[in-house]
């Protein structure tokens, strides 16, 4: 006896696919020097620290600018 190639209608799986394509929230921590919310393993924006040691220089948003 034959049996179905498919037993479920195409579009039934595709939406089945498509209901795990959501995105996560990004997970955040406190930064342990300036306590700023910062991502995990990565540098934080906002003193440039990771593992309790300087390692970017943060720029100031204003160097450069002239105000008049």
């Amino acid at each position: 006896m034959a049996n179905l190639k498919w037993k479920t209608p195409r579009s039934k799986t595709r939406s089945r696919r498509a209901a795990n394509w959501k995105l996560n929230a990004v997970t955040t921590v406190e930064c342990p020097q300036c306590h700023a919310p910062k991502r995990p393993h990565f540098v934080c924006a906002n003193c440039g620290t990771y593992a309790g040691r300087q390692v970017v220089e943060i720029k100031d948003k204003h160097a450069g600018h002239e105000h008049a």
